[in-house]
């Protein structure tokens, strides 16, 4: 057999699959539809996840370090410090809040301004730098390095930094990612099972050509090919209808979303499916169908045998 005839061989067997399907339409769009469920379910929760973390890569802000000089070191010595932070490489941004600047915001923001001047006009705060680490280091464990190598330096009294809550976000997160895997992992088993039957029940429905076909001569792989496109077909049209399913349930959130971001001061929009993800799915969902129809196809047609 020629390469062309070889090829136009399986894609008559490809058209001819489609065919079948398609006169069978309410079973077809059950098939699909359980498919586009266990589908879109993990995807979803992915999307999620993944906006999640785009959200909250910005938050290296709430990593900042506060950074107290001595009252003894003076403002030179403020500057000078800043500038040999700048110089790291895990430093984004260090911002300097002066003795007197300090003084002032706590007088205005706090209502105790009658109590200070109690204290004869002696300013009891010291120079503050507010380091911003970038964005690599902006982990619980960038910060930890970064605040124990700024304690030991010269005229540093105290740094502080609060990220206990960080901490929990990124347990919780990662815990999250780990179910989804794992939600995602079962419901791609029970894809498999799901097209496994139907193939199944349809294998059952066409012994007698089966049986014809190999009367006269047709090996196993041959009979089982047009159910292998089946399921190529049906994984097809799972997978694009989860990805409708998820791009539905996107634009039902995105106004919800922005609206709360707004809250939150920030300009921040719920990002849908990439092009290249949407393809990935496509891409899976077609190998998990093919992975249950060549199970159930290899194992039903082997065990029919013409009479």
């Amino acid at each position: 057999m020629s390469v062309g005839a070889y090829f136009s061989r399986h894609a008559q067997v490809l058209v001819g699959s489609l065919g079948r399907i398609v006169h069978q339409p309410f079973a077809t769009l059950m098939t699909m539809g359980v498919i586009a469920v266990a589908l879109a379910l993990p995807l979803f929760l992915s999307l999620l996840l993944q906006n999640a973390r785009i959200a909250t890569g910005n938050l290296n802000e709430a990593y900042d370090l506060s950074v107290y000089m001595d009252k003894k070191a003076g403002s030179a010595r403020a500057q000078s410090l800043a500038k040999q932070l700048r110089s790291r490489g895990d430093v984004a941004a260090v911002r300097i809040i002066s003795a007197e600047q300090a003084l002032a915001e706590f007088r205005n923001d706090s209502g105790f301004g009658k109590a200070l001047d109690a204290l004869g006009g002696e300013n009891p705060l010291p120079d503050t730098l507010v380091v911003t680490p970038t964005l690599s280091a902006s982990t619980p464990q960038g910060t930890d390095t970064l605040k124990n190598a700024i304690a030991g330096m010269n005229d540093v009294q105290a740094v502080q930094i609060d990220t206990d809550w960080i901490k929990r976000l990124h347990a919780i997160l990662e815990l999250l990612r780990r179910v989804v895997l794992l939600a995602g992992v079962l419901l791609g088993v029970g894809i498999v099972l799901i097209v496994s039957n139907t193939i199944r029940l349809d294998i059952l429905n066409r012994r007698a050509e089966i049986e014809v076909m190999k009367l006269v001569g047709a090996s196993d792989g041959f009979a089982r090919r047009p159910f292998l496109y089946s399921g190529v077909w049906y994984g097809l049209g799972g997978g694009l209808l989860a990805l409708v399913l998820v791009g539905v349930a996107s634009v039902v959130l995105a106004r919800p979303v922005a609206q709360l971001a707004f809250l939150y001061h920030s300009d921040f929009r719920l990002e849908g499916l990439k092009a290249l993800s949407g393809l990935s799915v496509l891409g899976l969902a077609v190998t998990l169908s093919w992975v249950g129809s060549w199970l159930a196809a290899t194992r039903h047609i082997r065990a029919i045998e013409p009479l």
